[in-house]
């Protein structure tokens, strides 16, 4: 049986949680007691998730496109008026990109990238955090990657979004530091998930070489590791990374 943190009376927003590491990390944390509402740019998928995990605890899905800040604080107002607050942020929602020589990568591509994986963040940050402030309480749980820290050749874009997003969890946590909300992110290895159909096998088998543990991480280990850091427990650390990369990484 899974280890439980108590997140009993808290409400969590998971961006992207309809589906892949979002919902496993939408699941945990309603197994452990939370609300959750999942933000997802695809609204009716959102919805399927939500109505399926509707037995296990109390889940609403909340239509929302990270890319647009007026949007992000629509998604914020809904899931307040649903939920009665926002203790928990976890920003998952991301995209690979393509795959192609920096020099060669194309420039819509690249906005795309980054408006996603590290505007999103941002627009959500921005939107939640004052609420935070005013309660005195909070943890955010950014999803970065292995690539933020090291770079994978051929994905420059999704690389540099995630080491951005690595720098905006040191930047929040020490601003952050003199109230009770503790910004930390993970640097997963990849999951096989629906985000493999967006890159080339070579690609791929490239990220799988790397790897010590020789296996691509599971969804449910990112997702126990999530709950740790969105739980009260997680009382001290902030702006740190928390490496799940199965070896790769040692620092």
């Amino acid at each position: 049986m899974a280890s439980r943190f108590d997140l009993g009376g808290r409400a969590a927003v998971v961006t992207g949680g309809a589906q892949g590491i979002g919902r496993a990390i939408v699941e945990r944390l309603v197994e452990s007691g939370a609300a959750a509402a999942i933000w997802d740019r695809d609204a009716a998928l959102a919805e399927t998730t939500a109505r399926e995990l509707a037995g296990r605890g109390r889940v609403t899905a909340v239509g929302c496109d990270v890319t647009d800040l007026a949007d992000v604080e629509r998604a914020r107002d809904a899931t307040v008026a649903a939920l009665g607050r926002i203790d928990i942020l976890v920003n998952n929602a991301g995209i690979a990109g393509p795959n192609a020589p920096t020099w060669e990568y194309p420039v819509e591509g690249w906005n795309d990238v980054m408006r996603i994986n590290l505007d999103g963040p941002f627009h959500c940050c921005r939107a939640v955090v004052p609420l935070m402030i005013a309660q005195n309480y909070g943890r955010i749980v950014n999803i970065a990657s292995i690539a933020g820290k090291e770079g994978n050749p051929n994905a420059a874009a999704y690389s540099a979004s995630k080491a951005g997003v690595i720098a905006l969890t040191k930047s929040l946590g020490k601003e952050l530091a003199g109230h009770d909300i503790a910004v930390n992110c993970l640097t997963p290895a990849a999951a096989r998930t629906a985000i493999f159909d967006q890159m080339k096998q070579e690609h791929i088998d490239y990220m799988l070489s790397k790897i010590p543990r020789a296996r691509f991480v599971k969804v449910e280990e990112i997702a126990a590791l999530v709950a740790f850091c969105a739980s009260a427990e997680c009382s001290f650390t902030t702006g740190a990374v928390f490496d799940i990369s199965g070896g790769r990484a040692t620092y």
